[in-house]
């Protein structure tokens, strides 16, 4: 998971313009303001917390601002348990998946931002280098002791995250009404764990059978639905047109990928590509589930970067562009923090989504409830 720093600006905005981005007017779903995160690796967080908050806006609450690090801080301490019963054989760092978002809210609860928002002494954007170093630094301190470990390891640890990032309330006052994590995520949020699946497309596993991804970040486990390319990328067209949204994670950095132009586009591999010669109908390479499994076992597509898709456009010709909202704050890209990605692009570079239940077939939230 990389780590991007890019500054906040105070002009947000829920959707990109279609005039803008040479894309007709397409369907376009509820989404919270863009937020940064900073200088972390927690785009996992944010992208996943983002279609929580558009769930919210689909179900006709108001619009909630949730805090990302309360999420953040309560999956490092699952992380450091993690760690040391491994004895440092595992995965410690910023990145997760989307699915450690869903299952720590159903188990901690949210809070919204004004209670807690992970910045301290008046810092304005999130920084996790120098806390995820010392961190690290004291969880390999506890593992070189002589066992037994210390008891109260865990102590130490809170403090650190204490210290960098500040306590979370255990209630809080919300429109006039006290809640602790787990009522307001219950009454306020209506969040339901059970309310989501997990997909994804890959041929060294069976499909319409469920399996642990295999990717470094993801340390908790997590199982996705494995399914065909073609199904996968219906499903996340079907469910845009329906009104829902969907985490993605994916890979930003393979050939294709443009910030500056604000579109990904799968281009030929002949080596002529630049990235600033994107335009939105640019000729692109054929994409196949096997040229996709070929990328993912050479380890050039990677669990890279998350993001929440909240709508699809097309360009005059007919081309499908996912639009994607980012994490790298408003100033990032020239569509507001908004990117446009091609059909192709995400057929090749995804790695996992995370979809609304409801937007599914029936028949097919039979078949993920069957191999779970």
């Amino acid at each position: 998971m990389k780590v991007f720093s890019i500054a906040l600006s105070i002009f947000t905005v829920t959707t990109a313009f279609a005039q803008d981005k040479q894309l007709l007017p397409g369907k376009i779903n509820a989404a919270t303001p863009v937020k940064s995160q900073g200088q972390t690796g927690t785009c996992w967080a944010f992208s996943t917390t983002s279609l929580l908050e558009s769930e919210t806006l689909r179900k006709g609450v108001s619009q909630i601002d949730l805090s990302e690090i309360f999420t953040v801080r309560n999956i490092y301490l699952e992380k450091a348990k993690n760690y040391v019963r491994r004895q440092g054989s595992a995965q410690f760092g910023e990145g997760g998946l989307g699915h450690d978002v869903i299952r720590a809210a159903g188990q901690y609860g949210l809070v919204p931002e004004q209670a807690y928002s992970g910045l301290k002494n008046s810092a304005t954007k999130h920084d996790h280098a120098a806390m995820q170093t010392t961190m690290k630094h004291y969880l390999d301190s506890i593992i070189k002791i002589k066992a037994p470990i210390p008891d109260n390891w865990v102590e130490g640890f809170t403090a650190i995250m204490d210290s960098y990032i500040g306590q979370p309330p255990a209630s809080f006052t919300y429109d006039g009404k006290n809640y602790t994590p787990q009522t307001f995520a219950k009454e306020v949020v209506k969040f339901n764990p059970e309310d989501y699946v997990f997909l994804t497309s890959f041929t060294h596993h069976p499909f319409h059978q469920s399996f642990i991804v295999e990717v470094p970040d993801n340390f908790s486990n997590g199982a996705y639905y494995n399914v065909p390319l073609q199904e996968l990328i219906n499903i996340t067209k079907s469910t845009l047109q329906k009104g829902y949204t969907i985490m993605w994670d994916a890979d930003v950095s393979n050939k294709g990928w443009s910030t500056n132009k604000g579109y990904a586009v799968f281009p030929p591999q002949d080596g002529s590509f630049q990235r600033d010669s994107i335009t939105p109908d640019m000729k692109e390479a054929p994409y196949s589930q096997e040229l996709r499994q070929k990328l993912y076992e050479e380890l050039l597509t990677q669990d890279d970067h998350l993001m929440h898709i909240t709508g699809i456009e097309q360009t005059k010709q007919g081309k499908p562009y996912f639009v994607v909202k980012n994490s790298w704050g408003t100033q990032s890209g020239p569509f507001n923090g908004y990117f446009n990605v091609s059909e192709a692009y995400f057929a090749i570079n995804t790695i996992t989504i995370i979809v609304p239940k409801a937007a599914l077939d029936k028949d097919l939230q039979k078949k993920i409830a069957a191999a779970r």
